[in-house]
């Protein structure tokens, strides 16, 4: 009898033993780095592209032109999106606007003739064209930062995601932090050479998808006195910011795009430039190059 005891005795401690284990915290593994991270993002960065392809979405913005707290000129487009291989096919679906002038505003339902056509020519960076009024000043601002020469119908090279893009560029991982109900990385990015006049930034990247929740980019360097002395031009605030989110079957998009600084030129010319851009309606197409019901009407966007 006292045999069994122990026996049982022993099994009972045993089995203590055992879930007292289970109920430990796993051993401290040492956190990754960010250029292990960034990897990550770059690799599911291109695969999410490739599926994109699959996807046509409303896109939902406003763009406005300030003066001190005067509107100069506001824009607001329903466009809908469809990427492709190479960029993005965008259909204009609605327009409505106004403009200021001589102390009434001017509303317009249409783009400007020589803004109808008008496409960005330099898809390697971001530039910005001064129109010879606030309305032509919106309409070239949505043209440059909601462009149809990329993918995403974002302005290229605003942030390192890509393996392609991720190259000039070093990472630091500041922690990991609770954002828009994600856990997520927070990584620090700045261009390899500090003298580049080129984006500085915060990645905020989720910790199990690997996926960018929301990415904020400003200049990394103030532009040269030398520029803002002879040609009187500055652009004090210039940065963006966007947020991503994934759909039911997994692809990550961007969701909302926005950005607000400020345009001083030769002195006399000052603007306040605001853009708000939120992608919504979703759709998923068949899984081949066609786009399915493309010049059909999607429904209009949630307030």
């Amino acid at each position: 009898m006292t045999t069994t005891r122990s026996a049982l005795l022993l099994s009972a401690l045993s089995l203590c033993a055992v879930l007292l284990a289970a109920q430990q915290p796993p051993a401290d593994t040492p956190a990754p780095t960010a250029e292990f991270i960034m990897a990550r993002v770059a690799s599911n960065q291109d695969q999410a592209e490739s599926e994109r392809l699959h996807y046509v979405y409303l896109r939902h913005a406003k763009v406005t032109s300030r003066k001190g707290k005067t509107i100069q000129c506001e824009e607001i487009t329903d466009t809908r999106v469809a990427p492709t291989e190479s960029e993005s096919h965008q259909q204009l679906l609605k327009l409505q606007g106004r403009y200021l002038k001589n102390g009434k505003y001017i509303p317009y339902a249409e783009l400007l003739p020589e803004n109808a056509k008008k496409e960005p020519t330099d898809d390697e960076g971001f530039s910005i064209s001064i129109g010879d009024d606030d309305r032509s000043l919106v309409e070239s601002m949505r043209a440059n930062l909601t462009n149809s020469k990329t993918k995403d119908g974002i302005g290229t090279h605003l942030f390192p995601l890509t393996s392609k893009n991720q190259v000039d560029y070093v990472f630091h991982l500041v922690g990991t932090e609770h954002l828009n109900d994600h856990d997520v990385f927070h990584i620090e990015f700045r261009p390899k050479d500090k003298e580049e006049f080129d984006w500085k930034g915060d990645a905020y990247i989720d910790t199990v998808a690997y996926q960018p929740v929301m990415v904020s980019t400003a200049m990394s360097r103030n532009m040269p006195f030398a520029v803002r002395t002879l040609l009187g031009t500055s652009l004090p605030g210039l940065g963006f910011t966007v947020i991503y989110a994934p759909q039911p079957d997994g692809t990550w998009f961007p969701i909302s795009f926005s950005t607000e600084f400020k345009i001083k030129v030769f002195f006399l010319y000052h603007r306040e430039i605001l853009i708000d851009a939120k992608n919504s309606n979703f759709e998923k197409t068949h899984s081949d190059s066609k786009i399915i019901g493309l010049d059909g009407p999607l429904p209009a966007p949630q307030p």
